[in-house]
Parts: structure tokens; sequence; C-alpha cells
């Protein structure tokens, strides 16, 4: 079982950058294929990157490409999105998830993901 902990949301500005980070302990992450989510008030959980375990592959929604970057750090068992371009409608509750997966495979769907953390809040004002 690994555990994950979000961090690096906050308050920014239209325009602006922000860069989050996800620890994960408990187990090797580098076992781990890797992803960052999202949540509004009143809508569903959104996906947004996916990384491979090696951080050779990725995958990200329409909605965010162009604009975030999803990387991984293996030897620091840290994930990273760094969100650039910042707009109102990006608030919400971001989390990361993981699953134990074969070296090459990304997954893009929430129920892919076993393992979430707790979700940092991103408010980015106009």
């Amino acid at each position: 079982q690994v555990q994950l902990v979000e961090s690096g949301g906050g308050l920014v500005q239209a325009g602006g950058s922000l860069r989050l980070s996800c620890a994960a302990s408990g187990r090797t992450s580098s076992n781990y294929a890797m992803g960052w989510f999202r949540q509004a008030p009143g809508k569903d959980r959104e996906f947004l990157a996916g990384i491979n375990r090696s951080g050779g592959s990725t995958t990200y929604a329409n909605s965010v490409k162009g604009r975030f970057t999803i990387s991984r750090d293996n030897a620091k068992n840290t994930v990273y999105l760094q969100m650039n371009s910042l707009q109102p409608e990006d608030t919400a509750v971001y989390y990361c998830a993981a699953r134990n997966a074969p070296s090459y495979s990304v997954y893009r769907t929430s129920n892919e993901y076993d393992y979430w953390g707790q979700g940092t809040q991103v408010t980015v004002s106009s």
C-alpha cells in the first residue's frame, strides 16, 4: 500500500502558475503509475494527467494540454504537476492517485486508480 500527500496548492491570480507535489510513502513509488485529478464544487472528479512508472510516457486531458505538465522524480518518491496560465475555471481541489501497474501503462479514469491523496485546494482569482 502507498500513502499519498499533496502539497503546493494555494491562491494565485489568473495567468499565474503553481507547482503541485505528491509525495508517496509506504512502498516504492516507482512501482506505481500516477495521475492527477481535480474536483470543483458541484462537479465530477476530472482527469488531468497521467504518467507511467518511469516517467517516459504521459497523457493529458484536452482541457489542460499545453498548460499543465506532469513529471516524477522516483528518487524522491514524488510526482509533480506544473500548472501554467491558470484561469478561474481551474479552481478546484486537486488530487493525486496511484496504482500498481506494468511499466509502460498510463491511466485516465478515476476507477483505474487504487490510492488517493487527501487533496490540495487551488484557487485562481480573476
